[in-house]
């Protein structure tokens, strides 16, 4: 869609309605929920993109800091992971 045109809905959802599609009627239907503001949103020139783009972004950056944060911390584990980074198994220490 490249033009605003929020005045044809009514008719997209009257011809959409006949089809064979359910999923597409069913699509429709939900559609007549909040009638109002789909219309706006297919009408008004305002866009919320650059908000969403932003949300996603510090979504990204906070999946990829609780991954790396995420780490266990009790000394059993430690000790594996300082082992590791050693180059050593737990049976050759001991």
């Amino acid at each position: 869609m490249t033009e605003l045109a929020g005045d044809r809905l009514g008719d997209w959802i009257s011809t959409v309605e006949n089809d064979s599609l359910t999923a597409l009627v069913s699509f429709a239907r939900n559609l007549c929920r909040d009638l109002e503001a789909v219309r706006n949103g297919l009408s008004l020139p305002y866009s919320s993109g650059a908000v969403e783009g932003h949300v996603n972004r510090v979504k990204m950056l906070k999946r990829q800091m609780f991954g790396r944060a995420n780490f266990n911390l009790s000394p059993e584990a430690h000790a594996t992971a300082e082992l590791k980074s050693h180059g050593l198994r737990q049976s050759q220490c001991a």
